[in-house]
């Protein structure tokens, strides 16, 4: 094996994955200053403005914060399991990012032909972290948080796989990269942003975000499945939330907004650099949907919750699936 085999096999791979994780890790931290920021103006206060100009050093004095505080095991924990357990939470994040296109003809570290089966698995292994966080801390209300999680995977993966795969038969290929370079009808971009709100309710409840962070909501389990972690092991908690933000963001304006692109493939040929960027801003504008809907829409009950997904969620996904399939026999 020549060194070009090398080069683009392991080392420019490598290369990649190095800066996907060092842009995420940024944009974590700075993502909850842009949150706090947001929260603040929609209830008329300042928000962080003391650490740095505006309180743009906030994050980092944050990451101090939790990187310094005392590092505290309790006894009654099952030990190896409460450890791995906030990385495992973390880690699929970072993973989804294999397959999602940020240039023309190029994925963030690999354009495989089936990037979307690798986002179905990746985003199966989300709420496992969370479920053994819950389960080896021994606590009631830990435990409580993990069987939540579990319940609203099962409710909330469903007809969000039914959406994807409704996705799937529209482009024809498994691959994102495809997905996003494949010119599209005028009905059939219609049709997506028809699937958009329900899809992000999905989302929603997939990253356990407000208004359906019940396995951590503070005024029923105290922190929920977080409850006994502290420090730098919450910390990887919260990095795990905010990149899987990010992360489904991506996602989003990969599958329903065109990805990297700009509107009819303005500057995608003689300006690929910028496709980057034009993806950032599309995140940029998801992740202030998320904020929002913090903003403005209470928590329902947990049974609300569920009865949603299984009687109006489920259903709906499954007649979208089925009209998806009808449109594409009869006019692609």
């Amino acid at each position: 094996m020549d060194f070009a085999w090398w080069l683009n096999t392991l080392i420019l791979p490598t290369i990649r994955a190095l800066v996907v994780i060092l842009v995420l890790l940024t944009g974590f931290a700075y993502l909850t200053w842009y949150e706090r920021k947001l929260l603040a103006r929609f209830q008329v206060r300042y928000g962080p403005n003391r650490a740095g100009p505006k309180g743009l050093l906030q994050p980092i004095a944050d990451a101090f914060k939790a990187v310094f505080k005392e590092e505290i095991v309790p006894n009654h924990v099952d030990k190896p399991i409460y450890l791995i357990a906030p990385a495992l939470a973390l880690v699929p994040a970072l993973l989804i990012w294999a397959v999602i296109p940020v240039a023309k003809g190029q994925a963030a570290i690999a354009d495989v032909p089936i990037g979307f089966l690798w986002i179905l698995a990746i985003v199966g292994l989300e709420s496992y972290g969370i479920i053994l966080a819950g389960w080896s801390s021994n606590n009631n209300y830990s435990l409580l948080g993990a069987l939540r999680s579990s319940a609203q995977m099962i409710a909330y993966e469903l007809p969000m796989g039914a959406f994807l795969v409704s996705i799937l038969v529209l482009a024809g290929s498994f691959s994102l990269v495809t997905l996003v370079e494949t010119p599209r009808a005028w009905w059939e971009w219609i049709w997506l942003w028809l699937m958009f709100p329900l899809f992000f309710i999905c989302i929603l409840a997939e990253t356990n975000r407000s208004p359906f962070d019940l396995p951590e909501t503070e005024n029923e389990l105290v922190a929920g499945f977080q409850t006994e972690y502290g420090g730098i092991k919450f910390a990887l908690f919260f990095m795990a939330e905010y990149i899987s933000m990010i992360t489904t963001s991506a996602i989003m304006a990969t599958l329903f907004f065109g990805g990297y692109a700009l509107p009819f493939g303005i500057g995608s040929d003689f300006l690929p650099w910028l496709g980057p960027f034009i993806l950032a801003g599309k995140v940029i504008v998801l992740l202030f949907l998320f904020i929002w809907v913090r903003a403005s829409v209470g928590r329902p009950r947990y049974d609300q919750l569920m009865r949603f997904a299984w009687k109006v969620l489920l259903p709906i996904s499954l007649a979208y699936f089925v009209i998806t399939v009808l449109l594409t026999v009869f006019f692609k």
